[in-house]
């Protein structure tokens, strides 16, 4: 279904050749593991069954283990209001609405397609955010939602679990029987191998991805709100409320970091960054300055400003 989110082709473009990199990676994985084991039987129908649970289970895994909940118009009923005023404009499916009981503020999408997808916020994000600044991240969280990468990722994102997983059981289960024969031995090495160096050349290929699909989100936020400052003072609020919550805390999101507004990091990751799944707060901000004088937008808004401007279609004539 079209939609009138600010299309973004490098994005296209990169979500394209990532799939293809991970295809051809994923084909050389089957193939060597059916080498190894000598049973293709087993891999690929092992092989299709993650896939397949991955693809249509993972927005209920996440919100399960965000602890995330639907919600009724009745329960939220402002937080309904922002996503259909968001929705109409952009003309977009509704997605589910969900929120999760945490402290951490944050929100996520996901869902195999803009029809099966889903919106989960925090309480403790929209306990912090004035309404301006909700309707940027509920916008940012939405154009996942509309650029089908949320599906795109969860299928990239297959290839390394699978791979993790197998080192995971060979290592700690008796896969091969318990024996231990040389041939059993040189096996074992050679799966474990292969499945490592594929986990992390995978790894590698979805945080580029992903650290260039929250920019586009971004940047298509900004221009459906046409408030990227509201979005900017979210994006700083939400970091800087994060960066202080103790990292065993956070242990549990961190798995969850690539579906993310922002990522759940307790302090400032150093070299980290470059294999994070988001682009640092500097980057994002800079953009949404650079985009912020492209629309001729005023000085960015305090955090306490009110937004009840900004929860109408205020963005349309920009898309």
């Amino acid at each position: 279904m079209p939609n009138r989110v600010h299309s973004d082709r490098r994005l296209t473009v990169r979500m394209t050749v990532t799939l293809f990199l991970l295809g051809l990676l994923y084909v050389a994985f089957i193939a060597a593991l059916i080498v190894l084991l000598k049973s293709w039987v087993l891999v690929v129908v092992v092989a299709a069954a993650f896939l397949g649970a991955q693809y249509w289970f993972a927005d209920r895994v996440a919100l399960f283990a965000m602890r995330g909940r639907v919600v009724t118009r009745e329960e939220y009923p402002e937080l309904h209001g922002v996503i259909d005023r968001l929705c109409a404009v952009a003309d977009l499916p509704k997605p589910v609405v969900a929120v999760s009981d945490m402290d951490m503020p944050n929100a996520f999408a996901t869902g195999r397609n803009a029809d099966h997808a889903v919106v989960c916020v925090t309480t403790g994000l929209l306990r912090r955010l004035e309404p301006a600044e909700l309707e940027g991240v509920l916008a940012h969280e939405l154009s996942h939602v509309a650029h089908k990468d949320v599906a795109v990722i969860t299928i990239a994102s297959f290839l390394g679990v699978i791979a993790g997983l197998i080192v995971r059981f060979a290592f700690y289960s008796q896969l091969f029987g318990g024996r231990r024969d040389q041939n059993t031995a040189v096996i074992f090495v050679a799966v474990m191998g292969v499945s490592a160096a594929v986990y992390s050349i995978s790894f590698l290929l979805i945080r580029a991805l992903s650290r260039y699909r929250e920019l586009a989100a971004d940047r298509s936020a900004a221009l459906l709100t046409g408030r990227p400052s509201a979005l900017a003072s979210a994006l700083t609020k939400v970091s800087g409320d994060i960066a202080r919550i103790p990292s065993k805390d956070l242990r549990t999101a961190q798995a969850f970091n690539a579906f993310y507004f922002t990522p759940a990091l307790g302090k400032e990751p150093g070299l980290a960054r470059y294999f994070s799944t988001h682009p640092s707060l500097e980057q994002r901000l800079d953009q949404l300055g650079r985009i912020s004088g492209e629309l001729g937008e005023a000085a960015a808004p305090e955090s306490h400003e009110s937004g009840s401007g900004s929860r109408g279609s205020r963005g349309s004539g920009t898309l």
